[in-house]
């Protein structure tokens, strides 16, 4: 038995997504920079990719621009939006990727100001804070909010935090690793300045991501060396994967009603299975603005509970401990600390996809109960 509850770390590729990539794999080896036909074919797919994230994204074309990933894009629209565009302030939170709050935390070393929001028990961010921060300073500030937190699954209207950020002439940077191609994004109509994602997290390759930046800023970049991405980032851009990242996206975002519909099924089954069966368990997050797809629960201290992670991995039952990033240490990860719960008790992450079945939540609900 294996049962990979574990979508919210990285997801398996899609079919069209491997079809795609191994036919360029096999025909498609040109250069996008080359002048001749086989570079122009390959220059044609990159760019067809990057109309697909365009459209799905309600971006302009000129807008996307193609990086390794979520990590790369985040450091990219932190550093560079200081150097370029005299960001000395930047507002956040605690429940952030680590890429963003190391990034930060490097700010703050540069001698910018960094707030981070206060957060409830339950994960919320404090908007009235963030309006009353923005009325507080005449400096040049960025917002850097996750539309969906990785950990709790909590979604925060990022329509609204871009709407404060326009009233009062902040510039919005938005991390959508976990909500791209399951939730809709309108990045005009939600005042995004800068949006980020990472294609392993949409049933895509690892390795590659892109990032918006709306058209009306112009950042430096931190790769030098050739014209690549219109100047933004030089090195030879990855034809494979970025084909794979947009047929990914392509065919996420059109069947993302279908599959929420069935993962929400899912979910339901597998947390009140999981209360049924094992005393004192309690859900973290909000329940009411959570992603469908992550199930975030807190077990009661016992002699197994320390093991908990290590005996579901011998069980063929594959979650997570929190955010993978910070998986395989002993410390509580940031989220947990930042919503202040038990240190005494032990987190599970479940993350589900669309290739999960009813079948493997009975499963995993009965390792559990063990």
């Amino acid at each position: 038995m294996a049962i990979y509850f574990d979508n919210a770390a990285t997801t398996p590729l899609l079919p069209e997504v491997k079809e795609v990539m191994i036919d360029i794999i096999n025909h498609e080896y040109g250069n996008p920079s080359s002048i001749h036909m086989m570079g122009r074919v390959a220059k044609t797919i990159v760019e067809r990719s990057r109309k697909t994230i365009a459209n799905i994204i309600k971006s302009a074309v000129g807008e996307i621009f193609f990086t390794s990933g979520a990590t790369e894009s985040n450091n990219l629209i932190l550093q560079k939006s200081f150097e370029t565009l005299g960001i000395k302030r930047y507002i956040s939170s605690p429940l952030e990727h680590h890429c963003v709050l190391h990034t930060l935390e490097y700010m703050a070393k540069k001698g910018c100001e960094v707030h981070y929001l206060n957060v409830d028990s339950q994960g919320h961010i404090d908007l009235n804070e963030l309006e009353q921060l923005l009325e507080s300073s005449e400096q040049e500030t960025l917002v850097s909010i996750m539309h969906g937190n990785n950990e709790l699954g909590n979604v925060v209207d990022i329509g609204s935090v871009g709407a404060l950020c326009k009233v009062h002439g902040a510039l919005f940077h938005t991390d959508t690793a976990q909500t791209m191609g399951k939730l809709e994004i309108d990045a005009h109509a939600m005042h995004i300045d800068f949006l980020t994602g990472s294609a392993h997290k949409f049933y895509g390759p690892k390795g590659i991501g892109f990032v918006f930046i709306n058209g009306d800023h112009k950042l430096e970049p931190m790769l030098l060396g050739g014209s690549q991405e219109r100047n933004m980032r030089s090195g030879t851009e990855n034809v494979i994967c970025i084909a794979g990242m947009a047929k990914a996206l392509e065919v996420s975002y059109a069947q993302r009603s279908t599959w929420q519909s069935h993962i929400f099924e899912l979910k339901t089954a597998l947390r009140s299975g999981i209360l049924e069966a094992v005393p004192g368990i309690q859900v973290l997050g909000t329940e009411d603005s959570a992603l469908h797809h992550i199930l975030s629960v807190s077990f009661p201290q016992s002699a197994k509970s320390d093991l908990m992670e290590v005996n579901l991995d011998m069980a063929g039952v594959y979650a997570s401990a929190g955010s993978a990033c910070s998986s395989g240490t002993l410390k509580a990860s940031h989220v947990m600390e930042a919503i202040k719960a038990d240190a005494t008790r032990k987190t599970v992450r479940f993350s589900l996809s669309h290739m999960n079945t009813i079948e493997e939540v009975n499963q995993v609900i009965q390792v559990l109960r063990r």
